[in-house]
Parts: C-alpha cells; sequence; structure tokens
C-alpha cells in the first residue's frame, strides 16, 4: 500500500530537472528547480550541490541524507552513485549532511533507505557518467561513442583522461529534462564494479579510533548541562511546584526550570541545569517536583490489554486494509473454521547511547546538535516549540549510538531547544538510562484476532485478521496515515505484514487503535519493520490453521503461496509476487532439514514473511531448532536458518550484518524482552530488570541470499518478523506446547504443556 507522502523523495524527483554544471572548482551534480532563474543564481565556484559533486583532484562526495545508526548506510549509497558513475573507490567520500530543505524528506527507519535512494542516486550516477564522456571526448579529440568511463578516467583507445583533468579543462554544462533522464541507459547488472561486491564499510575506522563524533561528543564553550525531571505520565500531568532546595548543595547546580511547550510534544517537563552533567544528574535526584497528573497515572498493561479488546469487538472500529466481498458469508458456510488470539507486551528500545542534545541559537539560526532519524518530522515541532520558522532551525547530524525507532522520535531536542531558549545559552540535555526507559517511545502492547475459513475437501475460503494496539503514527505522523476501504483511516505500522500474500479466498484485515493506549504514552516505532507483531500472529496461526487441516505446515504455506490474483506481484519491487517467498521458504526448509528426525523435547519451527510493504516486499524465511526444558520451560534457541531475497544486494557484508542483527533483535524479542505499564509508566527501566538476548543465548547463524537482480529493498529490518514466530511453532513441536504471548517465558511454556 502507498500513500503520497511516503515518497516524498521520488515525487519531488519527478517535478525536477537533472543539472550539471560547470564551476570553476568542479562539477556540481543534483536535481535543480525547473525555475531557470534559480538556478542561474546559483554562486560561482565549488560547492557541494544535491546528491554529489567531483572536485578538481577527482574526488567524488557523495551526500548522505540518511543516519548512521550502525547499519552503514553511507557505503550502500555511496556504491551506488559510484558505480553508475564508474568513479574510482579510493577517491569517493561520505558526507553526511544536516538538515535542509533542498533534500526532501530525511527520514531513517522502515528500512527504505536504500530502497529510496538506489533509483535517484543510479540516475545521478548515470547522468554524471554520461556529461564527463561527452565532455571527455572532447579532450582526448574523440567522439563520445569511442569512449568508455572507467576508474574515474575516461578512456579512448590508450588515451585517457581522468576525472579531475575533465573538471579542471573542460567546460561541463548540460540540462536533462525529466523525461530524458528517465530514459538515461543504467548499466545492466553484469556490468557492475561495485554493486554487490565486496568492501569494508566506510564508517568503520572513525567508530574504532575515536574520530566518529556522536551526539554525546558535542559540545559548544559556555554550555550548560541538564537532565530532565520526568513528570509521571507523558500528556496530563502539570507542574505545580518545585522545590530546589537541596539541590543548592550541590557544586555546580544553578536552576530548575518548568518548560513551557506551545507544540504539546515536552508537556510537565522540569530541567534540571548546572555546570557538569555530574552535577545535574546529582541535581535532579535531589529536585522535588510537584505534579497534577490525570486518569493515565492509574493506568496498567492489563488495563491497556482490557481496551484493546474492547475497541476490537465493534465490528466497526478501525480501518479496513483489505475488505474482499464475501467474508462473512464464507465463514458461515464454513465446513470448518480455526480462530486465535495472539498478544505482546510492551517493548522497549534500550539503545547504546541514551538520548541527548546540545541547542543554542547562533547568528539567528537554531541550531540542535543530535542523532536523529527523521529529521523532516521534528524540524516542525522545533518551529511551533520556538515559535520561529522552520528555515531558522537546523539540525546537525551526528553518529548514533544505536536507534532501532526511537530517535524517531526527537522529543529530546525540543526539550534542549527550549530550555536553551529559556535561559538564552546552550544546553546540553543529558539522558540518563532510567530517563530514556521512562519517556521512551515503547512499542506498544497489542492484542490479536486471526481466524480461518475452510470449505469443501480443506479448501481455505476466507480469513480475518485484527490487530488493535497504540498507534505510534497518529502520535506523531497523523500525515503519513492512509485511509482504508471503508474510509477510516490507520497507521500503516501498526497493520503492515498482515496484507499477506496468502491466497485465501475472501480476506479481510482490520487496524484498530486502541485510544487508552495513545492517551496513556507515546507509542513508538520499534525495530522489526511495521509494528512487530502482525507476523507473530499471522506465522504462528498459519502453523496452527496447518495442523487443524491435518496438513504439514511447509506443505500448506507453499499451497498458498501460489502468486494467483493480487498476489501475483508487479514492478517495479514486487516482481514475482508469491513465488518468491515460496522460494525463500522452500530454501530455507531444505538446508534446514525440515521433516528429520530430532532428538526429544527439540524441535523446529518454520516461519515466513515480506517484511512489512506490499511494494517494497523483502521475502524472508527462518527455519528455528528450539531445545525445551520441559521440567523448567526453558527454551534453548540452537540454531536459526535465514534465507532473504532482498533483490540486489548492494553492500553485502553490511547487509550480512543487517541480516544477523536483526534475526538476533528479533530472537530477543521473542524469549527475552518485554516489560509492563504500571500507574502510567513502564516498570523496568535499566538492563538489570529488562534483560535483552546476553551472547551466551547466540546460537548458530546461516544466512544465505537468494541471488537476484531485480532492485533493492528494505534489508535493516525484516528477518525480525520471522524469527519469533519460528521460534514458536518450534517449541509446539518440540513439547506440544502452543504459546500465544510474547516474549515466552518459561512459565508460559509449563501451562501450555499442561492445556
Amino acid at each position: 500500500m502507498t500513500f503520497q507522502a511516503r515518497n516524498l523523495e521520488t515525487a519531488t524527483l519527478s517535478r525536477r530537472s537533472f543539472l550539471i554544471a560547470a564551476t570553476s572548482a568542479g562539477v556540481a551534480l543534483g536535481f535543480a528547480a525547473e525555475d531557470a532563474a534559480a538556478a542561474a543564481g546559483a554562486p560561482a565556484g565549488f560547492e557541494p550541490t544535491v546528491w554529489y559533486d567531483i572536485g578538481r583532484d577527482g574526488v567524488v562526495t557523495v551526500n548522505v541524507i540518511r543516519a548512521e545508526l550502525g547499519q552503514h548506510v553511507g557505503t550502500a549509497v555511496a556504491r551506488i552513485v559510484a558505480d553508475e558513475l564508474e568513479a574510482d573507490w579510493s577517491k569517493v567520500r561520505i558526507k553526511t549532511v544536516d538538515s535542509d530543505p533542498k533534500w526532501g524528506l530525511m527520514v531513517t527507519g522502515g528500512s527504505w533507505s536504500v530502497w529510496q535512494s538506489y533509483p535517484i542516486y543510479s540516475q545521478a550516477g548515470a547522468a554524471g557518467r554520461m556529461a564527463l564522456i561527452e565532455e571527455g571526448a572532447k579532450l582526448l579529440k574523440a567522439a563520445p561513442g569511442d569512449c568508455i568511463a572507467r576508474d574515474g578516467a575516461v578512456h579512448a583507445g590508450k588515451a585517457s583522461v581522468s576525472y579531475g583533468e575533465i573538471v579542471t579543462r573542460g567546460s561541463l554544462s548540460r540540462k536533462l529534462t525529466p523525461e530524458e533522464l528517465a530514459k538515461l541507459p543504467m548499466k545492466p547488472a553484469a556490468e557492475r564494479r561495485l554493486i554487490g561486491k565486496a568492501t569494508h564499510a566506510r564508517d568503520i575506522p572513525g567508530k574504532t579510533n575515536g574520530q566518529g563524533l556522536y551526539g554525546l561528543d558535542a559540545q559548544v564553550p559556555g554550555m550548560v548541562y541538564a537532565r530532565p525531571k520526568i513528570p509521571p505520565t507523558r500528556y496530563d500531568s502539570v507542574v505545580t511546584a518545585i522545590d530546589d532546595a537541596a539541590a543548592k548543595a550541590v557544586p555546580g547546580y544553578q536552576q530548575s526550570i518548568a518548560l513551557t511547550d506551545p507544540s504539546g510534544t515536552v508537556p510537565g517537563w522540569v530541567v534540571v541545569l548546572a555546570d557538569s552533567f555530574v552535577a545535574a544528574n546529582k541535581a535532579a535526584d535531589l529536585v522535588k517536583v510537584t505534579w497534577k497528573v490525570g486518569p493515565a497515572a492509574q493506568i496498567s498493561e492489563a488495563d491497556l490489554q482490557r481496551r484493546a479488546v474492547e475497541v476490537m469487538a465493534d465490528p466497526k472500529a478501525g480501518g479496513l486494509v483489505v475488505e474482499d466481498p464475501g467474508v462473512d458469508q464464507a465463514f458461515a458456510a464454513a465446513k470448518s473454521k480455526v480462530e486465535a488470539t495472539y498478544t505482546t507486551s510492551t517493548a522497549l528500545h534500550f539503545q547504546m547511547e541514551p538520548v541527548n542534545a546540545l541547542a543554542f541559537e547562533k547568528d539567528g539560526v537554531f541550531e540542535i546538535h543530535t542523532g536523529n532519524q527523521w529529521q523532516s518530522l521534528v524540524l516542525p515541532w522545533l518551529a511551533k516549540a520556538l515559535d520561529r520558522p522552520e528555515t531558522s532551525i537546523v539540525m546537525r547530524s551526528y553518529l548514533l549510538g544505536g536507534g532501532f525507532g526511537r530517535r524517531l522520535n526527537g522529543d529530546y531536542a525540543v526539550g534542549a531547544a527550549l530550555a536553551s531558549k529559556a535561559i538564552g545559552k546552550p544546553v546540553k540535555l543529558v539522558f540518563t538510562r532510567a530517563d530514556d526507559s521512562r519517556f521512551d517511545s515503547p512499542r506498544s502492547p497489542s492484542v490479536q484476532t486471526v481466524r480461518m475459513a475452510f470449505g469443501d475437501g480443506g479448501r481455505v475460503t476466507a480469513m480475518e485478521h485484527t490487530a488493535a494496539a497504540g498507534w505510534p503514527t497518529l502520535a506523531m505522523a497523523p500525515f503519513f496515515m492512509p485511509k482504508g476501504t471503508n474510509g477510516v483511516a490507520y497507521d500503516p505500522f501498526s497493520i503492515s505484514g498482515a496484507d499477506h500474500w496468502y491466497t485465501v479466498g475472501a480476506q479481510r484485515v482490520r487496524a484498530v487503535n486502541n485510544d487508552l493506549a495513545n492517551t496513556t504514552f507515546r507509542p513508538g516505532w520499534l525495530r522489526s519493520v511495521g509494528p512487530g507483531w502482525t507476523n507473530w500472529a499471522l506465522e504462528s496461526f498459519m502453523d496452527e490453521a496447518a495442523h487443524a487441516a491435518g496438513t504439514d505446515p511447509l506443505a500448506f504455506r507453499l499451497k498458498l503461496l501460489d502468486a494467483a490474483g493480487r498476489n501475483a506481484g508487479s514492478g517495479p519491487t514486487a516482481v514475482g509476487g508469491a513465488k518468491r517467498q515460496a522460494a525463500v521458504l522452500s530454501r530455507v526448509a531444505a538446508k534446514a532439514g525440515w521433516g528429520k528426525p530430532l532428538p526429544k523435547n527439540t524441535g523446529m519451527g518454520l516461519a515466513t514473511t515480506f517484511g512489512q510493504e506490499r511494494d517494497m516486499p523483502t521475502w524472508v524465511a527462518c527455519a528455528a531448532r528450539v531445545r525445551v526444558d520441559p521440567t523448567t520451560g526453558v527454551v534453548k534457541v540452537e540454531r536459526l536458518d535465514l534465507v532473504v531475497d532482498c533483490g540486489t544486494v548492494v553492500h553485502p557484508d553490511g547487509a550480512l550484518s543487517q541480516m544477523q542483527g536483526a534475526s538476533l533483535w528479533g530472537m530477543s524479542l521473542a524469549l527475552f524482552e518485554g516489560t509492563t505499564f504500571k500507574d502510567g509508566q513502564v516498570r523496568d527501566t535499566n538492563l538489570g530488570a529488562y534483560t535483552p538476548l546476553r551472547m551466551a543465548d547466540v546460537p548458530d547463524l546461516d544466512i544465505e541470499f537468494m541471488p537476484s537482480t531485480e532492485p533493492p529493498v528494505g534489508l535493516g529490518e525484516p528477518a525480525t518478523t520471522v524469527v519469533g514466530p519460528a521460534i514458536g511453532n518450534a517449541i509446539f513441536n518440540a513439547v506440544g506446547a502452543r504459546v500465544r504471548d510474547l516474549p515466552i517465558r518459561p512459565a508460559a511454556v509449563l501451562k501450555a504443556m499442561k492445556a
């Protein structure tokens, strides 16, 4: 499903011309506005423009708008440009840029980065190559058709001229219309020299030798440190009194102030200011704040789940993502039916670097120095909070010490900016781990019901999937919400994945907002592609349905992945449809030895997904082998086999790392991670109580990429979606225990064994 805001970059490209302009210092390459006057007004001399530039020394500097949070995205994007440009990789540099309207949509999430960047940067590289060949041919006194570009130079027979020489001596000027740009020939896959080839990520040295700068490294002279005092609730807490008498005894303590936020992003926040973070941290523990709180302060996890069940019970609630005719009739006429309900607990991000931001005004511009995943979302909040135009605010980019979706919500930047405005000095706001957890944007708890109808001969005739949870997109980016077939807007990141590629007859998929969740906390996006719960329910249920039908779970899935009708797939990135999903599933089953005898209390489970969005499917399948201790219910994952078809693999080493990290994250969420709400806040605020996967629990991993020359799609998160249900299905095959709640605790396994 696509919606207008999702593809802002692509939409912007279609309304622009491509400009290759000569300057005295270098070639500027980018998408320029059609207004010729604007282009003519560009200053002379070398300057990086929209996507990349080439200097007189032949160095290619690629501008990357994606946040670097451990996924090596800069290397992947630069390889795309350099391959089409035929650049010398040793002369390619990466620049992560600050916020600016010229970049269009700045967001790093949803596994969109390479998928969205590939066509834009490929066209940019191809256009540059063409211009360099034409001008290089003139310098070589050869026909352009007799020249080729290779390794940062244009060659005509035995003669050649480097890109740097062409920039220095040539006269490069060419403008392409959008129609001409679209017709530019891209290199065939067989001629790629960088994409898909092994290389080390360019950001590794800086991350290991201390040169890489993270948000916590940002500092300016005269800055004041601050730590927030987190109110009891996200939205309805109002400061009534601040008592800092005890804090005044802390050397370096300055003052405590309640923030006034017109944007409503940080209501009820108090910041404690000091000369150092040590002082601010110590003083914050001594400052006593009195808040007037609302009903959210009484909410528990059980309350949230009860409300989910209540809102799901209304058949008219929510947005209909898929609504085929005849669903109700098929269930009424069914020979047999199977139904199950699945739940997930609240999950936190726990990125390595707690959130932080440095804010100050300089020369009429308000600067925010921080690591963030969605500058285009946060800038309007800052503008409203500071009561100034977005054009007078800039977000400076830094490395992120993990993000996992938490830094899509930039509330911490607003808090720092308001504190700086209030005292007229630079403020460095730093959260402790507990602060970060208490005001995390957690993955909402969820409740889902899935049911299936069978007709004559065991044929599947209908399927319905309903999910209820807090909606992060409603809380932070309602403009990203499409309307369902019933005209009701819904959060795609609360339901994506449920609109699967199985052929199941008449299908209904419904997303329902848990309004109590949205008023209790600020639901967030968490690494999983989509909500992180739909595929847990879907793939657990497919196993349950297979057993109810007396069919092998692998055969059951393959029969439904027939690529019929809307599941046939289409271009540009969903070519092959369900056939490709069936291929990864068949491959992983063969690799893992599906159907072979296993030791007692050991089982293998399968799961397969397409990641998140039907126009950006990443076909993934997982086979999990687990051993269950029948006396304790403890689950030991012995091995995970994964097979993925992500189209063209741009950066193999980065792709493998992404798959490894995503699969282990999925295992962590399946067995270890989870908290509960108590009195309006999460119960577990540090890693003593909240226990992610430890190294000792890491299983053997075998990850395989299917060969493909199709366009690249998302890869940072999709593996997360298959591991949980594969483990759940493996537990059932090991000891006959069907667990339907994440995370899977030993007590739940024991209880299910007795059921």
